[in-house]
């Protein structure tokens, strides 16, 4: 079993990346592997509607960067864990245009991975950037996982959001969750397979 931690902060090893080692820890701890990847501070372009990777057969992004090398392991994970700074209330810009390109170039069936977010800021919007994360997994079948608290730590930087003993143990509760989630999807998915999916039905607001 294995989970990728997806790091929005350009800050390498800042308050972002101390809630994912937390949450990556307590994973670790449960028996399953996790990675880490730094996403915040890469080049990498929104998405611009071509329609590529649906009329192009290969099911990839037309723009061949870190979108299309980490489908990939996306595809093999169990679980997804983005972690995000707060900007203006909201989550980092490189970030959400990655996200927009995974979830909308990939082909492939996303129910029952776990999904989890995390956030981090000096003192507010949190919660905003935390239900803008989710919708992601909301969209595709991906069960969410929660702990104590929304999943949130606060600190300027890496030394003050380990003084945050709250958020840290909001994440470390996260892990343990997660692992739990994984490890019974696995078990119901050998016992009972996956929900029966149905044809998709598209409904456009307006109609002639």
């Amino acid at each position: 079993m294995k989970v990728l931690l997806i790091n929005g902060s350009p800050h390498t090893n800042g308050s972002t990346f101390t809630a994912l080692s937390e949450v990556s820890s307590e994973l670790n701890k449960e028996g399953i592997e996790t990675e880490i990847i730094q996403i915040g501070g890469q080049d990498i372009h929104g998405c611009i509607a071509c329609e590529f990777c649906h009329k192009s057969g290969e099911k990839r992004c037309v723009f061949d960067d870190a979108v299309n090398e980490i489908a990939k392991k996306f595809e093999e994970a169990d679980g997804l864990v983005v972690g995000s700074p707060v900007y203006y209330a909201s989550a980092n810009g490189t970030l959400i245009s990655f996200l927009d390109r995974l979830f909308y170039s990939t082909a492939f069936d996303k129910r029952m991975k776990v999904g989890a977010s995390v956030v981090s800021a000096r003192r507010g919007g949190l919660s905003a950037t935390f239900d803008e994360l989710n919708k992601y997994f909301t969209i595709c079948g991906m069960p969410v996982a929660s702990s104590q608290y929304w999943n949130s730590i606060h600190g300027n930087n890496s030394e003050e959001s380990k003084e945050d003993g709250e958020g840290l143990q909001t994440m470390r509760t996260l892990g343990k969750n997660m692992a739990f989630l994984i490890k019974s999807i696995a078990l119901g998915k050998e016992k009972y397979g996956l929900p029966e999916k149905e044809k998709r039905i598209s409904t456009n607001f307006i109609r002639k």
